[in-house]
């Protein structure tokens, strides 16, 4: 189970924040699944496994390590993601060898397309900020395609820096903490 201390249960005065429960994992994989379909019908194929049945990312393992947070408006799924206080082999191959201990590594971030252009995966960000507490972590890194510049614009604007392009063309980004 990961160590963490909740700094605020809320991104908004409606949508509460805590750590995914085993009794989520099919509202979060049906979830992942409708952010696949909504990115398919905009052209790309960024999770399209997930479309397929195929969960590389292994969510309900995830979940039982405690490193997936989901949003709630009352009953209903807004958004979710996945906070690693440990590279998964993604991130090392990304990152190379440096800088792993103080890190804690964003993953799919996904928003309920019922809360798309509310601010939500903004305010997620901001939460994964600010909202919660990893003890011996100083930043957050997080990757995505080089090529899609609405998504690398969404990670400049928050304050993440961008540290480089891999020769498999994605961009790294970081932020510091505190």
């Amino acid at each position: 189970m990961s160590s963490f201390k909740l700094i605020s249960d809320h991104i908004h005065p409606e949508i509460t924040a805590s750590q995914a429960k085993s009794e989520q994992t099919e509202a979060v994989k049906q979830l992942l699944v409708q952010a696949a379909g909504w990115l398919k019908a905009r052209g790309s194929t960024q999770w399209s496994g997930l479309l397929q049945g195929e969960d590389y990312h292994d969510t309900a393992g995830a979940i039982e390590r405690g490193d997936v947070f989901v949003f709630y408006n009352g009953d209903v799924l807004a958004g979710m993601v996945v906070l690693l206080q440990r590279p998964s082999a993604w991130d090392r191959d990304l990152w190379g060898d440096e800088g792993h201990e103080g890190a804690v590594y964003l993953h799919r971030l996904a928003i309920n397309r019922d809360f798309g252009g509310t601010g939500l995966g903004a305010g997620i960000m901001r939460w994964a900020d600010s909202g919660i507490w990893f003890p011996g972590k100083d930043r957050i890194r997080l990757d995505c395609i080089a090529d899609n510049a609405v998504l690398n614009g969404f990670y400049s604007r928050l304050g993440y820096e961008f540290m480089g392009t891999t020769a498999t063309g994605f961009n790294k980004y970081e932020k510091r903490r505190g």
